[in-house]
């Protein structure tokens, strides 16, 4: 089995971390848009068009599978993948769903939703929510998030100090589903704010919806795996060799 593991930028990264702890797969090929990051401030068209430009990319590898490990990606592009592809394609949102409904079937739990401007704007993580029956709903959109990790404060003043200024006046949710794949980076000072609360990681849910879905096992202990970036590929490789 090959993946193909499609990202903005370099946040995909954390979620090629799951899939290589779970060893699933015998070959991950990563690309990260890093020329045109970030997508989560551009348009639904936008973001279709560079979704289908990096399909074409996948396609000169032979990959079983597309990842698209982008949440506003996933919110606007995931139809026009498929219609598109000669393989499979998943999302993040599916799976983000798939593992909060599996840790909880208490429809009353409140859940917070943490997204990019372009993410909690298509309203696809509440829809899917509210279709299987979860009510008690809340999003937001902490867009320093991101630069924050880009530049590495995992830890912090500067981070503590951006995380009360978006938390400041939203209740401790039961869940938090951290729809953007930079998030989990930071999800230690998340928890440390919200301490009773169970987070929902892209990486990990998506490696329970890999093995639910099309039952995957853990069976490559050695995957191989290669980077490629639209600009400054030794950046990317730099920071992977921090991240994974």
């Amino acid at each position: 089995m090959k993946a193909g593991v499609f990202d903005s930028g370099v946040g995909g990264l954390t979620v090629v971390k799951s899939l290589l702890e779970h060893k699933l797969f015998e070959e991950i090929i990563y690309f990260g848009d890093t020329a045109r990051v970030p997508y989560g401030v551009k348009d639904k068209n936008t973001i279709i068009r560079y979704s289908l430009e990096a399909l074409e990319f996948f396609k000169n590898f032979d990959v079983d599978i597309m990842i698209a490990a982008c949440n506003s990606v996933s919110a606007y592009a995931i139809e026009e993948l498929m219609e598109n592809a000669p393989f499979k394609i998943s999302g993040v949102i599916d799976p983000g769903v798939l593992a909060l409904r599996n840790r909880t079937s208490d429809k009353n739990s409140k859940i917070l939703i943490l997204g990019t401007r372009a993410t909690v704007n298509s309203q696809k993580y509440e829809r899917l929510l509210r279709h299987y029956g979860y009510h008690n709903i809340e999003s937001l959109a902490p867009s320093l998030f991101v630069p924050i990790v880009e530049e590495g404060l995992f830890e912090g003043n500067v981070l503590e100090t951006v995380i009360n200024h978006y938390f400041q006046n939203v209740k401790e949710p039961d869940f938090i589903i951290l729809g953007c794949t930079h998030f989990p980076l930071i999800s230690k000072a998340i928890k440390r704010y919200f301490p009773n609360a169970t987070l929902i990681h892209s990486g990990e849910a998506m490696v329970e919806y890999l093995e639910e879905t099309y039952h995957l096992k853990e069976e490559f202990p050695d995957t191989r795996l290669k980077l490629f970036a639209s600009e400054n590929p030794d950046n990317l490789k730099k920071i992977s060799k921090i991240w994974l």
